[in-house]
């Protein structure tokens, strides 16, 4: 198969691919992003993004993405959507791209795949995956208007869609395994005002039902006592886990499954540089993802046009 040159490829098209486009494609650059499903990460799936700058009165994570990709594809980047990464090769300088459709290749890369959503790890899980237990509130919600809902976890994530949930219905409990939320102060008075039940040191044990879930089993993890409750539908928002199984192959550096980056973004690997969620940083927000992006791509520049000011 003949392969395709360009002179960066991005993979993932989330707020880190999608920024990065821009910064390549506006440096001259011929930059193509890569994404195996569609535009925005774990972006799209937000319901409201509140602590975006420039969006005093919030704005849908949807509709944000949708506004990256335009300004992306607008600053001459082309993006290629379910389009999946299955190979990475070096060919000395050179980046092989392999993907289910074609085969690229590169003089820098940067790689901004982001996380996927963390299983609770139950088999009952499993079982009533897609058939009332869901990972996206913004994609599943409408779907359960009017419906007694849970959603699990304690961070930002679990009481945004909380949050986004209790505007579907009016019964809504928060399942979290501490005696704390880790959530933002503004999103727990906010879900709380919304008549959202928080359930502290509890835990799912068990999901029930027949063709759909029916009820959950709870255990209080102080007292050991177990309560079954009535559901029809439930949210898991318990963390992620970084997307590195193709880097790992290649030899990147990674720490915990997050891959390892210095302040100029770039890893262990010259010429390959990673950027957002994927990355081993403890702030996992949209901003510090575009901070990341910009420094990845104005990188990646210097790294392929060498202009007097760039060091290696």
């Amino acid at each position: 198969m003949e392969e395709a040159p360009w002179d960066l490829i991005i993979i993932g098209a989330g707020p880190a691919g999608l920024t990065a486009g821009i910064y390549g494609a506006r440096s001259g650059l011929d930059t193509l992003v890569l994404e195996k499903g569609m535009p925005g990460g774990g972006l799209y799936e937000a319901p409201l993004v509140e602590n975006y700058p420039g969006f005093p009165d919030g704005i849908s994570g949807q509709e944000l993405a949708g506004k990256m990709m335009e300004q992306c594809e607008n600053a001459g980047a082309e993006i290629h959507f379910m389009e999946n990464v299955t190979n990475i090769e070096l060919q000395g300088r050179k980046k092989l791209v392999t993907t289910d459709k074609a085969l690229y290749s590169c003089d820098s890369m940067i790689i901004a795949t982001g996380t996927k959503h963390r299983r609770l790890g139950i088999p009952s899980e499993e079982t009533f995956r897609g058939r009332g237990i869901s990972y996206c509130a913004v994609c599943d919600g409408p779907l359960f208007k009017d419906k007694k809902l849970i959603v699990v976890g304690g961070g930002n994530s679990a009481a945004i869609d909380a949050l986004h949930l209790s505007n579907l219905t009016s019964s809504v409990k928060l399942i979290h395994r501490r005696d704390s939320l880790r959530a933002e102060r503004a999103l727990v008075d906010d879900i709380k005002r919304n008549g959202v039940e928080i359930l502290y040191n509890t835990e799912v044990k068990e999901f029930r039902g027949d063709e759909r879930v029916r009820s959950v089993l709870l255990n209080h993890n102080k007292t050991g006592d177990l309560t079954e409750i009535d559901v029809d539908g439930a949210f898991i928002a318990i963390g992620t886990i970084p997307n590195t199984e193709i880097v790992r192959r290649l030899g990147v550096k990674l720490d915990n499954g997050y891959i390892v980056v210095d302040q100029r973004q770039r890893t262990n690997i010259e010429g390959i540089y990673a950027a957002g969620d994927v990355t081993m940083c403890p702030h996992r927000q949209i901003g510090k993802a575009i901070g990341d992006a910009i420094v990845a791509a104005t990188e990646a520049y210097g790294y392929i046009k060498r202009p007097y000011y760039y060091q290696y």
